[in-house]
C-alpha cells in the first residue's frame, strides 16, 4: 500500500463533504509500505508508538496502562469494554494533543472512507469545509453546487448537522453526516457573520463534478480562465487551454483561483511556468531536517511571459492555489484581487497502518519565494475587492468585473 504525501487542506478538497485532500504528486518525498489488516486496534497503537522511539520526551505510558486495568477490573458494564475502540481511542487522543487540524489518525473505516473521497465524482452537497477554531467552517462551494444553490457562504460556522451538534466534532465524522446519496436532504444550521442569530439550510444532495480548467473571452481580448483544483487532469488541461488562448492573441489573462482548495504541488509550479520568465524559484518546502530543504523551480519556457496577469482569490483559495498567488506577488508578476486567501501552509503525509487504519500528519512548511510562511495568515490581495451577501445572491461578480475593468485600463 502506497504512502501518500498530501498538500492542500486535505479536509477541504473538492469540498470534504464530496472529496478531500489530493496527492502532492513527486515533489515530495514517498515510499512504500506492506500491510496486512487483522482489525486489532492495538496494531494501530502499537505502530505509533513503535514509531516515536525517537521522539525528544519518552512517552509515560504507566497512566495508560493503569486506566486500562482499572477499567478492566472495576468498570460496572464489562461487555462495553471493547479493546480495539479503546486502542483507537487512546491513538486518537495522542495525536489530538498535538493540536493540529491537519493531523489526525484515521480508523479502517474512516480509512476506506477517506480513500473514497479521493474520486472524482461523489454524491453531496458540493462544499469545501475545514476545522478553524474547533469549529466546523466553510471554505467555499463549487459553482452549481447544491451548497451553492442553498445560499451557502464561505466563512459560514456549521454548528449542527441535522441534529448532531459539530462542536469539537471530528472533520471525518462531519463528512460523514453531510455525506448521502442523492436525493436525500440535509439540513445545516449555521452562523453567519453578519447575521444575528443562527439560521437552517436544507440541502438536497447530488453528484458532484468538478471541471478542472474553465476557460471563456470576456471583452477586449480578456481571457477570465477558471481552475477550479489542482487535480490529476490539471495540467493537461491548462496546457490545452494555454495553447487556444495563445491562438487568439489575447490581451490580458485572470487567472481565477478563487475557492480553489488546492491540489497537486507540482500543478501549481506547471500553471506559474506559463507565466514567469526563467528557471525561477516559486516555492520552498521546509523539513523538520533542514537538509531536506527543497526549492521548486519554472521551466524556464512561458508560454505568457510578458502578458498582463490578474490572480483573483478569496477565503476559499487554499494551499497549492496560494502557492500561486502568493508567488505572483512577490516575484511582481501580476496583480492579486480579491480577498484575503485562506492561509494553509502546511503539508501533510498519509502513512497506513498494519491493521488498515492511517495517520495523517504534517510534515513541512512551504514558503513563498521571498520566505514568507503564510500559514493562519493568508495572501492579502494587492487590490481587495469584497463581496456582498447581496452580490451572492445576485450571481453579481463584483470582482471578475473589476479585473476585467484594471485590464482594460492598462
Amino acid at each position: 500500500m502506497k504512502k501518500s504525501t498530501r498538500i492542500a487542506s486535505y479536509i477541504a478538497i473538492f469540498g470534504v463533504v464530496f472529496s478531500t485532500g489530493l496527492l502532492v504528486g513527486n515533489s515530495l518525498p514517498t515510499h512504500s509500505l506492506s500491510v496486512q489488516s487483522n482489525g486489532d486496534g492495538s496494531t494501530a497503537l502499537n505502530s505509533i508508538l513503535n514509531g516515536m522511539s525517537g521522539t525528544t520526551q519518552q512517552l509515560d505510558l504507566k497512566p495508560l496502562w493503569a486506566v486500562k486495568d482499572i477499567l478492566e477490573e472495576k468498570y460496572l458494564d464489562s461487555n462495553d469494554l471493547d479493546g480495539t475502540a479503546m486502542s483507537y481511542g487512546a491513538v486518537r487522543g495522542m495525536v489530538y494533543a498535538l493540536n493540529d487540524p491537519y493531523t489526525e489518525f484515521m480508523d479502517p473505516q474512516d480509512t476506506m472512507d477517506f480513500n473514497e473521497t479521493l474520486n472524482s465524482e461523489l454524491e453531496g452537497i458540493g462544499a469545501e469545509m475545514s476545522i478553524r477554531d474547533q469549529l466546523l467552517t466553510v471554505l467555499n462551494t463549487v459553482k452549481g453546487s447544491p451548497a451553492e444553490k442553498a445560499g451557502l457562504l464561505p466563512n459560514d460556522v456549521v454548528i449542527q448537522i441535522d441534529d448532531q451538534i459539530t462542536l469539537d466534532m471530528p472533520l471525518l465524522d462531519a463528512i460523514k453526516l453531510i455525506r448521502g446519496p442523492k436525493g436525500t436532504e440535509v439540513v445545516l444550521t449555521v452562523i453567519r457573520e453578519d447575521r444575528d442569530k443562527p439560521f437552517e439550510l436544507t440541502i438536497k444532495r447530488d453528484t458532484i463534478t468538478l471541471e478542472s480548467v474553465i476557460y471563456t473571452e470576456k471583452e477586449d481580448g480578456i481571457w477570465h480562465v477558471e481552475v477550479n483544483s489542482f487535480s490529476d487532469d490539471t495540467r493537461l488541461e491548462f496546457i490545452r487551454a494555454m495553447n487556444e488562448i495563445k491562438q487568439k492573441s489575447p490581451q490580458g489573462i485572470i487567472l481565477d483561483l478563487r475557492f480553489n482548495g488546492g491540489g497537486y504541488l507540482n500543478g501549481a509550479v506547471d500553471i506559474l511556468s506559463a507565466f514567469v520568465r526563467g528557471e525561477t524559484k516559486v516555492v520552498t518546502i521546509e523539513y523538520r531536517d533542514p537538509e531536506l530543504r527543497e526549492n521548486l523551480l519554472t521551466d524556464g519556457a512561458p508560454q505568457f511571459p510578458d502578458l498582463p496577469l490578474v490572480v483573483l482569490i478569496n477565503r476559499g483559495s487554499a494551499s497549492a492555489s496560494e502557492i500561486v498567488a502568493a508567488a505572483v506577488q512577490d516575484l511582481k508578476r501580476g496583480v492579486i484581487m480579491g480577498e484575503t486567501s485562506y492561509g494553509k501552509g502546511t503539508v501533510q503525509e498519509v502513512d497506513p497502518l498494519p491493521d488498515g487504519s492511517s495517520l495523517r500528519f504534517t510534515i513541512a512548511r512551504w514558503l513563498s519565494p521571498l520566505g514568507r510562511e503564510l500559514n493562519g495568515n493568508g495572501i492579502e490581495p494587492d487590490r481587495t475587492i469584497e463581496l456582498t451577501e447581496k452580490d451572492y445572491e445576485n450571481r453579481y461578480d463584483r470582482q471578475l468585473e473589476e479585473a476585467i475593468k484594471y485590464l482594460q485600463n492598462l
